[in-house]
C-alpha cells in the first residue's frame, strides 16, 4: 500500500525536471495524476510510463500565464475525480534579461503571471473543496532566489518566488486550523532544462556540481506523504560543493542590454 493510496494530485510543470520526476514517484505511491505542462507530448510520455506501470495519469495542456486556465485545471479535476487532495505548483519560468535595468514590462509579466498568479488561481480554485473535506496539501516550487536574490535567478524571477513563498505561507497562518497545509520548497541550483535558458548555459562540469531533479522531488514527496498533523512549511536546499558563478553572474548582468 503506498502512502498515497485514495488520492488524488494535481502537478504542473510535469513534462520534465523536477514536476517530472515527482510525478513518477506520487505514481508509485499510489496516488491518482493529474499532470499539466504547455506541451502535450512531454505529458503524454510521462502519462504512458506511469500507466503502463499500473497508475493512473491524464495529461492536460494548460498554459500557467493565463489565470482563467489555470483556475478550470482545478475545476475540470474536481469534476472528474471529485476530490485534490495534493497540489503541487511546479511550473516556473524566468526572465533572459536578469537586471533590473534591462528586463522588459512584458518578460517582467510573463514571470509574474507563471510563478504568482497561475499559483494562486490554481490554489484557490481546489482550495475551497479541500477545506470542505477537512484537509489538503498545497506544496509550491519556490526558490533560493526568494531569500537571497539576485543576478543568477534575476529581478523578476527573485520577487516572484518570494511572492509564492509568501502566499504558502499566509495559507498556513490561515487555513492550518481547517487541515489545510502549505509547504515551500526553496532550492539553489537544480540540473534541469530551466538551465538552457539562463544567459550563460552552465556546462556539464557546473552541472555535475548541482542537484538533481529527483532531489527536489524526493522533497516534494516528503511534504505530501507525511501524515496531515504535520506541515512541513519550508524546506531550503542547496548543493554541498560550491562552485565558481563568476561567468554566469557577468553574463546575467549583461543579459538584454545593448552590450549583448
Amino acid at each position: 500500500m503506498g502512502h498515497l493510496d485514495g488520492q488524488v494530485a494535481i502537478i504542473t510543470g510535469a513534462g520534465t525536471g523536477i514536476g517530472r520526476e515527482a510525478a513518477l514517484m506520487f505514481a508509485d505511491e499510489g496516488a491518482k495524476l493529474v499532470l499539466t505542462g504547455r506541451r502535450i507530448e512531454p505529458l503524454n510520455e510521462v502519462v504512458a510510463l506511469i500507466n503502463s506501470k499500473g497508475g493512473t495519469a491524464v495529461a492536460k495542456s494548460v498554459d500557467m500565464e493565463d489565470g482563467d486556465a489555470a483556475a478550470a485545471l482545478g475545476t475540470w479535476t474536481l469534476a472528474e475525480f471529485g476530490q485534490v487532495d495534493v497540489l503541487v505548483n511546479n511550473a516556473g519560468h524566468s526572465t533572459h534579461a536578469r537586471s533590473i535595468q534591462h528586463v522588459g514590462t512584458e518578460e517582467w509579466e510573463s514571470v509574474f503571471k507563471v510563478n504568482v498568479q497561475g499559483v494562486y488561481r490554481l490554489t484557490q480554485s481546489v482550495i475551497g473543496s479541500m477545506i470542505e473535506r477537512g484537509g489538503g496539501t498545497v506544496i509550491t516550487t519556490s526558490s533560493m532566489a526568494a531569500l537571497r536574490p539576485g543576478l543568477l535567478g534575476g529581478s523578476a524571477y527573485g520577487a516572484a518566488k518570494a511572492a509564492s513563498y509568501n502566499m504558502m505561507r499566509g495559507i498556513n497562518s490561515e487555513l492550518n486550523a481547517k487541515g489545510i497545509r502549505a509547504s515551500t520548497i526553496l532550492p539553489a541550483e537544480v540540473d534541469t532544462p530551466i538551465l538552457n535558458n539562463r544567459p550563460h548555459n552552465p556546462d556539464a562540469a557546473a552541472r555535475a556540481t548541482m542537484m538533481t531533479a529527483e532531489d527536489v522531488a524526493k522533497a516534494i514527496l516528503l511534504c505530501a506523504t507525511l501524515p496531515g498533523r504535520t506541515v512541513i512549511e519550508e524546506i531550503v536546499m542547496s548543493p554541498t560543493i560550491p562552485r565558481d558563478r563568476t561567468r554566469d553572474l557577468e553574463a546575467a548582468a549583461k543579459a538584454g542590454s545593448p552590450e549583448e
